[in-house]
């Protein structure tokens, strides 16, 4: 046993349980903590401009890195009610990540002391779990929970709170016999799983409906192969998108109200059967729910027992992991696929998988637009063109994440980051920070609305400082444009304008950015990165090369501002059998997403 400070003793359990980024602002009520962990080296820590962002910046890197677990770190007060918008992202998309704060002495809580707030109350309905650490030999404990429990079951976000007093206290500690306690996952059984694909095999026209539960289990593999082996087609949720790349022959496209493809709606009502795996069935995937079920049966799969039936009752309930769910599936259909001679085969699925392929060749929406201002389907034509089937998109919320939804191309588990559920103003940016550090060396775009952009924007002077380099493409319109849209329901247009003749930004007044506000680019190069500015359709393509080319050169953060037509209206509705086309669909392959159609084909 050795006798040591309890910060040291919780910096040595990070890093033995693998928790070794951090992100955060050191202060008066943290720096004991901040202090062990320069004393001891292990954990990397970057500085982020806001506690905000620095809980989106741990958020963004556990859902890139693939099985590590981001933290963040601030002091007392009001460094931990800035983090509660980061805890309400996570916990609502199932992404796990450590808040650490700062507090006054035990002895001052309960007297109204400077920054001293009851942290642990607020962050409660929150997390997994939220504790002030009264006693200094509880440290190691209050950590050593925090990651079984951050692991187990439905993932999420544990805040931990320690006074300053109980930070200093020293205790006996012996780091190198520490375990991690083991981790609890539901397994779907033999029988449960043969009863699921009977089910399924016993449908005409069947779909698996694939969650962000696969992402999670990194269980992409297991999806692909169930779904070729049975020959079923498979329709991604937002939170899903990549667990079945978009050019693979059984993707069917994502279904819903906004993030969603024609196709994908016409298949799901085609459909007769749907196994969700590892979905929540999110009221902006299902709309109606009347229209979404009938004429059909479900299965579903979730690791959260409370889940199943939380929406609507499904024929057949299974609480499971999703990959220990499709591992169980997978055995029962490649036996039945195995059986002998004169038994049962498996179903031939391949006229409706082909019927699927159809709709997916012949309903694309039209983004081939040459207008000027530009026209935001363009912009997504250009990006599917620009960047590879390795890139990584960062998104939250709004009218380009809708439409980026329903027009860029993913093809890999965690290509997609998007906090789907909370959609918080002002995560992308920092969110794409902390993918970068889970994904180093790899290709990472975010995509803003010029206001959510600029909700956070400090935060690129951190991937300027600690050379952070990615590309943030903001479709800059000027306009609050999802609730503008929203707002043509009550026939109004109120307080939803951000243009304004901008005095230190003068423009001609044939340009095409005249009187649109904040000059994003100069703000960009204020804070230390590169920036574009496009306002011709033919010049998108060029400024894609060279902000990949700026990134490589600086090292830094490097934005590609687009300006686009003030007002268009993005393809959604109430329900999948009714969404608003406001554009044509597309009449040829030259008007459509690039690559999509042809692949579709396959």
């Amino acid at each position: 046993m050795t006798r040591m400070r309890t910060v040291d003793a919780a910096v040595l359990i990070l890093e033995k349980e693998g928790a070794t980024e951090a992100f955060g602002l050191p202060g008066a009520a943290i720096n004991p903590f901040y202090s062990a962990m320069r004393a001891h080296g292990g954990i990397r820590h970057t500085l982020a401009r806001h506690v905000e962002g620095a809980s989106h910046m741990a958020d963004g890197y556990t859902r890139a890195a693939d099985g590590n677990i981001g933290v963040c770190i601030g002091t007392s007060g009001p460094a931990g009610t800035d983090m509660i918008t980061g805890l309400y992202a996570a916990q609502a998309d199932s992404v796990p990540i450590l808040c650490i704060t700062g507090q006054a002495p035990v002895s001052k809580l309960h007297k109204e002391d400077f920054q001293a707030v009851g942290i642990d109350a607020i962050a409660k309905p929150l997390t997994k779990m939220a504790m002030t650490v009264l006693e200094p030999a509880q440290v190691p404990g209050a950590f050593q929970q925090a990651f079984q429990l951050m692991r187990s079951g439905r993932p999420g976000p544990v805040l931990i709170d320690l006074p300053i007093d109980v930070q200093m206290a020293e205790i006996e500690f012996d780091i190198d016999t520490y375990e991690p306690l083991p981790v609890a996952k539901p397994a779907a059984t033999r029988a449960q799983a043969a009863k699921a694909l009977d089910l399924l095999t016993a449908a005409e026209r069947p779909l698996i409906v694939a969650g962000g539960g696969i992402i999670n289990a990194g269980a992409s593999a297991q999806l692909v192969e169930l779904a070729e082996l049975l020959g079923v087609p498979v329709v991604p949720t937002l939170m899903g998108w990549g667990a079945i790349a978009d050019d693979h022959p059984l993707s069917a496209g994502m279904v819903g109200l906004q993030t969603s493809h024609r196709y994908g709606n016409e298949s799901l009502l085609a459909s007769d059967f749907v196994i969700g795996i590892g979905n929540r069935w999110a009221n902006r995937h299902t709309g109606g729910i009347d229209t979404y079920t009938k004429g059909r049966t479900f299965v579903h799969i979730d690791i959260e027992p409370t889940q199943i039936g939380r929406v609507f009752a499904p024929d057949y309930g299974i609480v499971s992991d999703a990959g220990a769910a499709l591992d169980a599936i997978l055995e029962v259909a490649r036996e039945r696929a195995a059986a002998a001679p004169g038994t049962t085969p498996l179903p031939d699925y391949s006229a409706w998988a082909e019927e699927c392929r159809a709709r997916k060749a012949s309903l694309q929406r039209k983004t081939n637009f040459d207008n000027v201002p530009i026209k935001p389907q363009r912009v997504y034509q250009e990006m599917n063109r620009a960047f590879g089937p390795d890139t990584t998109y960062v998104t939250t919320i709004g009218l380009s994440q809708i439409a980026g939804a329903q027009m860029l191309h993913v093809f890999g588990p965690r290509k997609w980051i998007n906090a789907g559920q909370a959609g918080p103003l002002g995560w992308t940016g920092p969110a794409a920070l902390g993918v970068v550090r889970g994904k180093p060396g790899e290709t990472v775009v975010a995509l803003s609305g010029d206001y959510d952009f600029q909700f956070m924007i400090e935060e690129l002077a951190v991937g300027a400082q600690h050379k952070l380099p990615y590309i943030h493409v903001v479709v800059n319109n000027s306009y609050l444009g999802l609730i503008r849209q929203s707002q043509r329901g009550f026939e109004m247009e109120a307080h939803v304008s951000l243009a304004f003749d901008n005095i230190n930004s003068p423009r001609d007044e044939g340009s095409v950015a005249h009187g649109y506000g904040v000059d994003h680019v100069k703000v960009a190069e204020g804070l230390g990165c590169k920036a574009i500015r496009v306002e011709q359709p033919d010049e998108l393509g060029a400024a894609f090369d060279a902000a990949r080319d700026l990134m490589a050169e600086y090292r830094v953060p490097v934005v590609v501002e687009v300006i686009l037509e003030r007002v268009t209206n993005i393809s959604m509705g109430v329900e999948i059998d009714g969404v608003n086309e406001f554009e044509e669909l597309a009449a040829s392959a030259d008007d459509a997403p690039t690559a999509i159609l042809s692949l579709a084909k396959v």
